[in-house]
């Protein structure tokens, strides 16, 4: 084995796993986390071996702790309706010494779980299929969790989906104009202002109460969801964001990726339009779960999380253009006024087809959406 190889392995010798380690390899293709494939001499099983990527997520034990409990959780539903946890959701393995994860001698963390093997996954939605599948997997992922206590989990990132926050930090960026960029940019705060009221409604209606604090994931990418060989659901993966939240977020964040055709930052904005299909399909796919489950209110605030989350990259993404691109990386000067620009022509095409997009969540909601 090389030296990096002799690494890992001594890595994975202090996890609780029995057998000589025959292969290790670079595996998926995942930006947060270093992610390997560790195979066993005489054993059908394989393992992923993470190393956590601290800099986003400092509060390791918060983080380990979290996909404990809901894993922990899922386990046990899943056992309840006969079906192996191990191919339904992502099962921890512990360090020998009880721990949930492995700090080395340069303060790096690392991290194993059982690998699922003989499933898909796709980074971008291509068929109505793929979407009902998508929304299917999320809608039952926070239907499971409805019945965990969502105190119990603890934000790792806070403030990640809080529009308030957001809107300040871009108010101070706009305040300081570090880099002189403002004036090219004052259309765009416009439109910004002109909706902080109407996007301040899921936090308007959680702060009255009309909304309950849920169990959700932060980062309904469809990667995110394993499917088997006929693209039915098998496992959401990928739970380092799981965190208190409102189930619009995760719906919002969700139709943001799979609605618009168009890359992130396509500079072409006549590109930038929706895939009714797809967003119907996901829409039936999420309802025929979370139906079970969500209240009157949250159906309602459906709706406003499919406008919230494009916004919301859209003020992130004009926030780090006027402080001196500091936080997205970059490929050339203006990437992330262009993908500012892109972010508000979707919600632009979005409040165009509000009539049309209420009335197909009508088609799958149990209740009236006005």
């Amino acid at each position: 084995m090389s030296k990096s190889d002799n690494f890992l392995k001594d890595i994975i010798s202090h996890f609780n796993i029995e057998g000589d380690v025959i292969g290790i390899s670079k595996f998926g293709s995942g930006h947060i986390n270093d992610t390997y494939r560790v195979d066993l001499e005489n054993s059908a099983t394989s393992f992923l071996l993470q190393r956590i990527n601290h800099h986003v997520f400092p509060k390791i034990d918060v983080l380990m702790n979290n996909i404990r409990l809901v894993t922990e959780h899922l386990r046990q539903l899943f056992l309840s309706l006969g079906k192996d946890p191990q191919k339904h959701t992502l099962t921890i393995v512990p360090c020998k010494d009880g721990k949930l994860y492995h700090e080395d001698e340069e303060h790096n963390y690392w991290r194993i779980f059982y690998l699922i093997e003989n499933v898909k996954s796709y980074d971008i939605v291509e068929t109505p299929q793929q979407a009902f599948s998508a929304g299917q997997a999320f809608g039952q992922f926070q239907k499971q969790l409805s019945t965990l206590d969502a105190q119990q989990i603890e934000p790792v990132l806070p403030n990640f989906h809080n529009i308030d926050f957001r809107l300040s930090n871009l108010k101070k960026a706009i305040q300081e104009d570090k880099k002189g960029r403002v004036k090219e940019v004052e259309d765009l705060i416009q439109f910004i202002e002109q909706r902080e009221n109407k996007m301040r409604t899921i936090l308007d209606m959680g702060e009255k109460g009309l909304l309950p604090i849920r169990i959700t994931h932060n980062d309904t990418k469809f990667n995110n969801v394993l499917l088997d060989e006929n693209d039915n659901v098998q496992c959401v993966i990928d739970l380092d964001t799981v965190m208190p939240g409102y189930v619009a977020y995760d719906f919002g964040d969700a139709i943001r990726t799979i609605i618009n055709p168009a890359a992130e930052d396509e500079k072409d904005l006549s590109k930038i339009t929706l895939n009714l299909p797809l967003f119907q399909a996901y829409a039936e796919g999420y309802l025929s779960e979370a139906k079970d489950f969500l209240t009157k209110e949250e159906i309602e605030s459906l709706f406003y999380g499919v406008l919230l989350l494009p916004y919301m990259q859209a003020v992130r993404f004009l926030t780090d253009y006027i402080d001196g691109d500091t936080y997205y990386k970059i490929h050339y000067i203006n990437h992330n006024l262009v993908r500012t620009r892109t972010q508000i022509k979707l919600v632009d095409e979005l409040e165009k087809h509000e009539v049309e997009l209420k009335n197909i969540l009508n088609n799958f909601a149990p209740i009236s959406i006005s």
